[in-house]
């Protein structure tokens, strides 16, 4: 063992030790490189991923957890961790939102070997895209006060909506200005806040008038929005003086303003009153009430009621006031302000590494504003402890580790890491090896060898110890140790010759410096008991003493404690152990120091004893104290008092001062009082006093301290002054100003606003160059600008601080910021050049021209001055005029005492370029042109660029209307490539120099190529509303991508399973023409739950464009046509059944089957839905249980989609089993005589099943001292009659002298049920009167008979009487008492039901009933009502009669059409609202309702005669119905007006002109696209019938048109009629006949004239024109502006160059219906237009206007250009025929109601001689529409005023000499009215517009007849309309229609072409045939 010891040990402790040292902890805690941030907002469209990534060796595994601590894992589809420790929220749909996942707190630990870090709080929160509209709403406010507008943004977004602007109505628009508080905002009328608020400063009534939106987006998804209303100021005009008041709510305590650092803070004063009140601002003194004004300045402004503060600091927190005043009182409002700044936390130190035992210190350092909270936590976990520093007395093994401070406010969290390390050379004791417990037998034989072995750092000394006491080698004893090669130490005990006083508890105890480690195991060895001697305890009052009593000898029986010979314990807190152990807690000194004694014994009664001796000490106790609440200055004395109030003497009472002894060198002094007292004492206070102050207490058993914290209020004192300073200008500037104090104080530098010091501004924290470091002023790179006087100031709150004044001043040589530049002036003009020299004064300047001295004196027209500037001088050098030759270089020369320096100027006399020339189109396309010019002269200066402008035609040159191409000035040729197809451009050059753009040069017009469209439409998207249909949406390409004028469009669809190759079903849709309407086509007849795909395509004339991607839509699910199959059910048990059923075929599923419903519920309540309950279940079977015993039960079962719920199954029925029933519901026992009982009962509530007999028990009852009776019951069994319910039982032969229990019982064929109550009774002689029946409800149909039981007992013979509902019963022949005393009522009626009482009564007593009679009867007629109509619906209200008692089921609706048969329709009892739906359209309905219920049928209700909604339908007008060619013409089927009911088909018919008979086409065309009309004569005039049906009726429209000529060409009218003024040439022009004729002749002179124009006009034509229905043609020739003249007959080439089409010339009566009327009125005054021409060749209608008349003449008046002339009879060619097919179309206008309107002289106008009746110009042909007294035929006036003749006539235009007009006419001036033709034979055509249009070059196309909107209740027999619908606006939507080349006849028969037609697929032109995608024109 000696070797081991002396040799080995030093060897391997060296070696274990070199190993230690050479091995470095490479190991270090995680650290965050990317910490996840405070808050992650995100939208459920876009997801998030929040990043978290740590470093740290071994690198940290990455885990995020929730607030709890608990872990996070994946949820699918909403959250998933990734590897990299990600944490990702994918993008997800509203509907699977949860707050769960999507709100939630989360943070994230990194985690590795060394320990654990939490990252702040990562506030998650995602917002699910929810529609939202803001609103403004109006603002209330007086006169002259400052208006406040809100956007209020509903409360689920207003986190994340930005209010962007405010918008006028004017089209102004307001935002938010980061520069709020600059003079030209703070001085405007309008100032937006940062909050969004828009205030309107000294508001008017003019502001009254404006209204307001505002924008705003939302800062997730950048989605803005207008406010879905406008608001606008109310301004109130005050009708007194008014003292200021808050108009809104006033908040308690103040108005709550959180503002970031750096940001503009604005806090309103919403105050009004009259006069406008003056504002103020206050700041309360923190912790104070004492307020203070606020200084107003750069930093700080008031804009009226609002204080503006920029760049806000943490010292702006506080507490505002706002006072508000004016000449009748004042109020105040308070603003509670809280800058907020960043939070950010550090530790010092990051890591540390302390040995075993030594203190640690962590420090918290943070910033930011608020912080409300400060934690520590420990590798994670929470420490208790909320202060900035962290002490760890003594480093244990377990502090090693991560230590995280956390600094929390509301809005934010932050953090820091730091890491203690244990001191590398140290490591606790581990025990690696031990001993196990023995038991030994004594001898000399025997040893014991124990053995432990331990690890650490330094090498561990193990020792032994015995039962507490520590061994040493003795003889017995060996003690052997030792150091193995891997540093563990080894330590045996060796016990030779055991004893059996070696028994006992062995421990080894492995220690070193940084620790100890221990094992312990008993080794018994047989033998006596022996007891150890043990050692006085002294323990410490208040712990728990713990003794194990030191026993030898095996085996010991009992081992006990025992104090004043009484065995533990005796008390509660002594607890004794059976191996000895002793604990006694909560030790006191009082009841626990004592003597104990430990007894052991064995079996064999042998025993020993060992004493104990227990000391109790008490610690000392220190008294708080602190030094008070009052703040402690410098200068002043203190003392605090330790005093010790209980605790052992002696005591010892130290102080210490920050953990160290205080020593009287510092002004401290400690004195002791008494021997429990000492007094420290500090006479004058200093801050190097601040500091904590502990007093210790020390006695025997232990120390105790307590301490305070010391703060002295040091009034600031300089450390370093700051002096006058001077720096050389470019050199860095330092200036120190350092100041101590406590608090800290604030160090801040200002600088006078002037020379002089006095007032100074804070200097600008965004100045890079300028900032303060801790006290000490540094500029960069100073200069001049930065001289001047500065204020240093120390403020810590203490006293009025700490300031000084210092001059810094810039030592500077004359400097020229610019060195050398160019000046350019134009020739001719004054030019000044100016050089500025800074620097020390004085300065002197000279100028040089050309390196020569310039002298003015030698030039008059030079001038040369100087001007002193506080920064140096300028000097400024003039030329009056500018010559070529003063293009030189002049320099300037300053010189001062530190330097000279100079500054050259070029100077350069230049001209603007001339103007480009020459500019040519070299080629042109599409979309780009080529251009080239000559270069002109560049005026002295290069040509930097050619700048070539264009424009559209139809735009200005403003700027912003035209765009640019810039060219080099070099090149002479250049392209323009960002042209628009189809777009006419005006383009222009100019060239630049450096003095400026020559003018344009002249202009060049061009017009681009059309091209097919370069773009699909947009927006496509698709719904699917129902089953069998898809709604597509879509927006036209953007303009940019038309290339030309959209036509239309394509939308495909085909099934998506069809393979790619197949085609499209196309359909086509018409370009709409308003601005930015969407698009859409409802494509219906698809399959249920199908996916299609859809596409769209638009084209032009030039051709398609490009395809849409497909998108692939399925139509809605519906819900399963079929109920499921095969439904059974089979009884279980009592209360469960099982139901079974086939699922419906997947043809009839309509979607995915989800699941099935299982309808269930008693049968006898199966038609109330309240009682009926579903299960759910996905399976095709199920178990329904809880239901009722013995209970028929129905059930149906459906299959249920996303589409809704499907068909029900029919009704299967099952019963659940019986079981046992319930008890009998009442018993009772009735005395009928000395030795006989009458027992009766009510049956149980709920027999459970058929109760086949009742058992009555009876038996003798217990005596009455309590004990029971043992005697066995009787039974009598008793079957029930279904009849009598015989439900009673005598009992006979009884003991009078006896008490008898009773109880009854109920059986089924189940068993036996449940005991009835015990009655106990005896016989008696004395029979007093009772009933044996029981109160009872009974129920009875209506008119059955019913009887009510009365049972009675008694002797004598009772008397009974019955009282119905309360009166006494009179026996009749319906209601009569039963001789057994029962009462029967006869044919029950409703009013019979209610209360009946039956009583009893003889001398020995009375008793009495009462049962209720429930009579059922079928319901009463229900209440009906209609609540709403549709076209296909009628929706009826149901309410029951009131008086109902019974349960309605159900009611019966009968409906019938007017013409049709009643059909009925089952309604259940819960609805109140039903829908008879699949009606016909348009028609009346006869509707009743009657209900039912168990009973039978009710009454029923009131017949509700209605109708559905729906008219007829209504026809178009031809130029929108009818597209014309030369042999067919395309009908606009989709045109027609449905009148609210489905169109059903069409019948259409045509004849020749010149044919009587109708050639029918096709008698049932489908509704829905265009129809084509095939095979008909070119140049033909033809009439069309077209018949359309819906289920309203039936309308005819009759039509005529023309069919072009084979070359695309129109045809003239039949015949021509010419003018009245050609046959009347004599006729004065200003004759107006209107007036003339009625007054200066008679009616005899009327007539005759009327004759002799017919007759005259016979021998011209072969009728008068106003009979025959005419072309769109005669709208155009019947614009009259004057009465004669309407074309240049001078012009002889005009026949052909206008296509001279002569108009129709014939009269036909009005159409009663028709749309298109006369109108009532005359506007302005009598003013005629000349007729128009119309050029069918031009896109547009190109106007002919004749030269006016003589001032003379009436022609002259102005203002009637849109009125129709009084009385003239118009026909209208191409407009619907509403009535019979047969009639024209025409009508005649109303005379002008106004007398003196049409003549110049003012002569009246006989209106009242024009009846209603004369709006019809002829006799009707069909005398359904004749009118009684019919004048129309009187009147036929033509514009010139002609009352006799017959009509317009018309002159061919081509062939009109001069001379053969009177007056002659001219062209209006419009410009090029015959531009190039197309290359196609066309004609244009444009949608006719109101009258009201004026005769221009910009829209020359001559005004329609008004349409009149169709109102099915109009009267068929006018043709009035009203004023509005003649004064219709002009429709700007124009078309330009192709027509077809060549003849449709190749060979293509009718149907051939038709279905080519249809399907799109017309055969090019090189076939003939129509042109696709081309619509043609009438």
């Amino acid at each position: 063992m000696k070797w081991l010891q002396q040799g080995v040990l030093p060897a391997v402790v060296l070696v274990a030790f070199a190993s230690v040292v050479l091995c470095d902890d490479t190991t270090h805690g995680p650290v965050f490189e990317r910490e996840p941030p405070n808050r992650v907002d995100f939208s459920n469209t876009t997801g998030a991923v929040v990043e978290c990534r740590a470093r740290g060796s071994p690198q940290p595994e990455i885990i995020w957890v929730r607030a709890d601590g608990t872990a996070v894992g994946d949820v699918p589809g909403l959250r998933k961790v990734l590897a990299n420790g990600n944490l990702v929220f994918p993008p997800f749909r509203a509907e699977d939102y949860r707050q769960d996942v999507h709100a939630q707190v989360y943070s994230c630990l990194a985690k590795n070997s060394v320990g654990t870090i939490n990252s702040r709080d990562v506030n998650v929160r995602a917002v699910v895209q929810q529609f939202y509209q803001s609103r403004v709403i109006d603002e209330f406010v007086l006169r002259g006060n400052t208006g406040i507008l809100k956007c209020l943004v509903p409360s689920f977004v207003t986190d994340f909506v930005i209010i962007e602007a405010w918008i006028a109505e004017d089209g102004t628009t307001f935002k938010y200005d980061p520069d709020i508080s600059s003079k030209s905002k703070s001085d405007s009328k309008y100032l937006v806040l940062p909050s969004g608020e828009l205030h309107i400063r000294d508001v008017g009534p003019e502001d009254g008038y404006k209204s307001y939106q505002c924008r705003t987006r939302h800062r997730l998804t950048n989605e803005t929005r207008m406010s879905a209303t406008k608001g606008r100021l109310v301004i109130t005009e005050p009708t007194g003086k008014i003292a200021p008041k808050v108009p809104g709510q006033k908040y308690e305590g103040g108005k709550i303003v959180l503002n970031p650092t750096n940001s503009i803070v604005v806090m309103t004063c919403d105050v009004v009153g009259y006069p406008v009140p003056t504002f103020r601002w206050y700041k309360f003194v923190e912790g104070t009430s004492r307020k203070q004004a606020i200084a107003l300045n750069e930093r700080v402004k008031q804009v009226a009621g609002t204080l503006i503060i920029r760049e806000a600091k943490v010292e702006d927190s506080g507490k505002y006031l706002c006072v508000v005043n004016n000449s009748v009182g004042g109020e105040s409002v308070e603003t509670v302000l809280t800058v907020t700044a960043p939070l950010k936390a550090t530790i010092e130190p990051k890591v540390q590494t302390i040995d075993f035992g030594r203190p640690a210190v962590f420090t918290c350092n943070f910033e930011g504003n608020p912080i409300k909270t400060v934690n520590w936590l420990k590798d994670g976990h929470k420490l208790d402890h909320t202060e900035a520093i962290l002490r760890i007395e003594a480093v244990r093994k377990e502090d090693k580790g991560m230590y995280q401070c956390f600094i929390r406010n509301d809005q934010e969290s932050a953090e820091a890491t730091a890491e203690l390390k244990l001191g590398s050379r140290f490591e606790p004791p581990l025990i690696k090896q031990s001993f196990d417990e023995q038991t030994l037998r004594p001898g000399p034989s025997t040893s014991l060898y124990l053995s432990c072995s331990a690890s650490g750092t330094p090498t561990p000394e193990i020792t032994w110890e015995l039962d507490g006491r520590r061994l040493s080698n003795t003889d017995r004893y060996q003690i052997g140790q030792y150091v193995t090669v891997n540093g563990d130490v080894v330590s045996n005990l060796n016990i030779s010759a055991i004893h059996t006083i070696d028994g006992g508890i062995y421990k080894c105890v492995a220690s070193s410096k940084v620790g100890s480690a221990e094992h312990q195991a008993k080794i018994s060895v047989y033998g006596a008991p022996f007891v150890r001697s043990m050692e006085k305890q002294a323990i410490v009052a208040g712990g728990t003493l713990i003794v194990h009593c030191p026993v030898a000898g095996y085996p010991i029986d009992t081992i006990v404690w025992e104090r004043d010979s009484r065995v533990l314990p005796t008390i509660k807190k002594q607890k004794v152990f059976p191996n000895g152990t002793l604990i006694i807690e909560n030790v006191e000194r009082s009841s626990d120091q004592a003597t104990y004694v430990c007894v052991a014994k064995n079996s064999q009664g042998h025993s020993a004893r060992g004493t104990l001796e227990v000391q109790v000490m008490v610690l000392p106790q220190v008294h708080p104290f602190d030094f008070g609440e009052e703040q402690i200055n410098s200068g002043e004395s203190v003392s605090l008092t330790c005093s010790i109030s209980k605790g052992d003497l002696p005591v010892e009472i130290d102080w210490l001062y920050n953990n160290k002894t205080i020593r009287e060198a510092e002004g401290v002094s400690a004195t002791k009082v008494g021997k429990k007292v000492s007094t420290l004492t500090i006479d004058n206070v200093q801050d190097f006093n601040i500091g904590e102050y502990t007093c210790t207490a020390t006695n025997g058993a232990g120390t105790t301290r307590y301490s305070t914290y010391l703060h002295v209020n040091v009034p600031p004192r300089w450390i370093l002054e700051p002096t006058d300073k001077a720096f050389a200008q470019d050199s860095d500037a330092a200036v120190e100003c350092k100041a101590d104090g406590f608090p800290k104080p604030t160090v801040t530098w200002k600088k006078a606003t002037g020379e002089t010091p006095g007032d100074y501004k804070d200097l600008k924290p965004n100045n890079p160059d300028i900032k303060v470091e801790d006290g000490t002023l540094m500029i960069n790179n100073i200069q001049k600008i930065n001289e001047g006087y500065y204020l240093c100031e120390a403020v810590n709150g203490i006293g009025s601080g700490l300031s000084a004044v210092v001059l810094i001043g810039v030592q500077a040589p004359p400097q020229f910021e610019i060195k050398q530049r160019n000046h350019t002036s134009r020739r001719g003009e004054a030019a000044v050049m100016q050089c500025e020299a800074k620097g020390e004064k004085p300065i002197g300047i000279l100028w040089n021209m050309n390196n020569k001295r310039l002298e003015p004196k030698g030039d008059s027209r030079y001038t040369i001055r100087e001007e002193i500037l506080p920064t140096g001088v300028l000097s400024a050098l003039s030329i009056k005029r500018t010559e070529r030759s003063d293009t030189a270089v002049f320099t300037c020369v300053a010189t001062n005492a530190f330097g000279s320096d100079n500054t050259s100027i070029h100077m350069i006399v230049q001209e603007v370029p001339e103007i480009p020339y020459d500019l040519k189109v070299l080629d042109k396309s599409g979309r780009s042109v080529q251009l080239s010019w000559v270069a002109p002269y560049d005026g002295n200066s290069n040509i930097k660029r050619y700048m070539i402008e264009y424009k559209p035609s139809k735009s200005s040159w403003e700027h912003g209307m035209m765009e640019r191409v810039l060219v080099p000035g070099e090149q002479t040729e250049a392209g323009v490539f960002t042209l628009k197809p189809a777009t006419t451009y005006h383009i222009r050059i100019v060239a630049e120099n450096e003095m400026g753009s020559s003018d344009p040069s002249d202009t060049v017009t061009i017009i681009t190529a059309e091209e097919v469209p370069s773009g699909p439409p947009s927006s496509i998207r698709v719904e699917a509303p129902e089953q069998h249909m898809l709604k597509v949406f879509w927006k036209p390409p953007p303009r940019s991508e038309w290339n030309g004028e959209i036509l239309g469009y394509y939308v495909g669809y085909k099934l998506a399973s069809m393979d790619k190759d197949k085609p499209y079903f196309f359909e086509t849709v018409e370009f709409s023409r308003e601005e930015g309407k969407e698009h859409h086509l409802q494509i219906n007849n698809l399959k249920t739950y199908t996916q299609y795909s859809i596409v769209v395509q638009a084209f032009n004339k030039v051709g398609k464009g490009p395809i849409s991607e497909d998108l692939k839509v399925y139509t809605a699910e519906g819900a399963p046509e079929q109920p499921p199959v095969d439904t059974t059910c089979t009884t279980l048990t009592a209360q469960t059944i099982r139901v079974m059923w086939v699922s419906p075929s997947l043809t009839a599923a309509n979607g995915v089957i989800k699941g099935y419903k299982v309808i269930y519920g008693p049968s006898e309540t199966w038609f109330d839905e309240n009682t009926k309950d579903a299960k759910i279940t996905a399976s095709s079977e199920t178990i329904l249980h809880g239901l009722k015993k013995y209970t028929n039960y129905s059930m149906q079962v459906l299959a249920y989609t996303s589409g809704g719920d499907g068909v029900r199954s029919p009704p299967i029925h099952c019963q659940t089993e019986q079981d046992v029933p319930e008890a009998p519901t009442s018993v009772k026992a009735l005395v009928m005589s000395d030795d006989s009982i009458l027992v009766s009962w009510k049956p149980p509530s709920e027999p459970n099943g058929i109760v086949e007999q009742y058992t009555v028990y009876l038996r003798e009852a217990p005596d009455g001292e309590g004990t029971s009776s043992d005697a066995k019951p009787l039974s009598h069994k008793v079957i029930p009659n279904i009849k009598i319910q015989n439900l009673s039982f005598q009992a006979k032969d009884l003991n009078k002298q006896l008490k008898y229990e009773f109880w009854v019982t109920a059986s089924t064929n189940i068993g036996e049920g449940q005991t009835s109550e015990t009655v106990t009774v005896s016989p008696s002689s004395k029979v007093p009167a009772k009933i044996a029946s029981f109160d009872d409800s009974f129920t009875s149909t209506y008119k059955e008979d019913v009887t009510l039981p009365c049972l009675a007992v008694g002797v004598p013979q009772p008397e009974i009487k019955w009282k119905i509902k309360g009166s006494d019963n009179n026996n009749n022949d319906r209601i009569r008492q039963q001789p057994d005393g029962s009462l029967f009522i006869r044919d029950v009626h409703r009013d019979d039901a209610g209360e009946y009482s039956c009583r009893v009564n003889n001398i020995f007593g009375n008793d009495s009933i009462t049962h209720k009679l429930v009579v059922n009867a079928p319901p009463h007629s229900p209440h009906v009502s209609l609540t709403s109509t549709t076209t296909n619906s009628l929706t009826i209200k149901l309410k029951p009669d009131p008086s109902d008692i019974e349960p309605i089921h159900g009611y019966t609706v009968h409906y019938k059409p007017e013409f049709g048969e009643w059909e009925t329709a089952q309604v259940a009892n819960n609805i109140e609202k039903y829908v008879l739906e699949k009606l016909v359209c348009g028609t009346r309905y006869q509707v009743y309702v009657t209900a039912y219920n168990s009973i039978g049928n009710g009454d029923q209700s009131d017949n509700l005669n209605t109708r559905t909604r729906g008219e007829k339908p209504i026809g178009p007008s031809a130029d929108k119905f009818i597209v014309v060619s030369s042999n067919s013409i395309t009908l606009h089927l989709n045109e027609w007006s449905d009148g609210g009911c489905p169109m059903l088909y069409f019948v259409v018919e045509q004849r020749k002109k010149t044919s009587p008979d109708w050639v029918q086409v096709s008698n049932n065309v489908k509704v829905t696209g265009n129809f084509v009309v095939l095979d008909l004569d070119p140049a033909t005039w033809y009439h069309l019938r077209v018949t359309a049906h819906n289920n309203a009726g039936f309308t005819v429209a009759k039509y005529e048109f023309a069919t072009l000529t084979a070359a695309g060409g129109s045809i003239a009218p039949v015949r021509e009629v010419f003018g009245t003024r050609l046959l009347l040439p004599w006729l004065p022009e200003w004759v107006d006949l209107n007036i003339a004729v009625p007054v200066a002749a008679t009616a005899i002179v009327v007539a005759v004239g009327i004759i002799v124009i017919c007759v005259a006009v016979s021998r011209r034509a072969l009728g008068p024109t106003q009979t025959r229905l005419t072309s769109d043609y005669d709208v155009v020739y019947n614009q009259s502006v004057n009465a004669v003249g309407t074309l240049d007959k001078r012009r002889p080439d005009l026949r052909d160059e206008l296509g001279y089409i002569a108009p129709p010339n014939r009269k036909l009566p009005p159409v009663p219906g028709s749309n298109y009327n006369t109108c009532d009125r005359i506007k302005r005054g009598p003013h005629y237009r000349a007729h128009a021409t119309w050029d069918p060749r031009r896109h547009l209608y190109e106007e002919l206007c004749s030269r006016r008349g003589s001032n003379d003449t009436i022609h002259n008046h102005r203002g009637m250009d849109d009125e129709i002339c009084p009385y003239a009879t118009f026909h209208l060619l191409g407009f619907r025929e509403e009535m019979d097919p047969t009639k024209a179309m025409q009508f005649q206008t109303f005379p002008h109601p106004h007398a003196g309107t049409m003549g110049p002289s003012g002569m009246g106008t006989p209106h009242q001689a024009h009846s209603r009746a004369g709006s019809q110009s002829m006799p009707r042909q069909n005398r359904r529409y004749d009118r009684v007294g019919s004048q129309g035929s009187q009147y036929y006036t033509q514009c010139n005023g002609s009352i006799y003749s017959p009509g317009p006539e018309y002159d061919d235009p081509a062939n009109c000499a001069p001379e053969d007009e009177q007056y002659g006419s001219q062209y209006c001036g419009y410009g090029n009215p015959y531009d190039q033709y197309g290359s196609r034979g066309s004609i244009g055509r444009r949608s006719l517009g109101s009258l009201r249009i004026q005769p221009t070059a910009s829209s020359p196309e001559p005004p329609p007849p008004p349409p009149r909107n169709h109102d099915p209740n109009d009267s068929k027999d006018s043709n009035e309309i009203s004023e509005a619908e003649c004064d219709r606006d002009q429709l700007i939507n124009s078309r330009t229609y192709g027509v077809m080349r060549n003849s449709a006849k190749d060979g293509m028969n009718h149907e051939e072409m038709r279905k080519l037609i249809e399907r799109n697929e017309i055969p090019g032109q090189a076939n003939g045939g129509l042109t696709a995608y081309d619509t043609m024109a009438v």
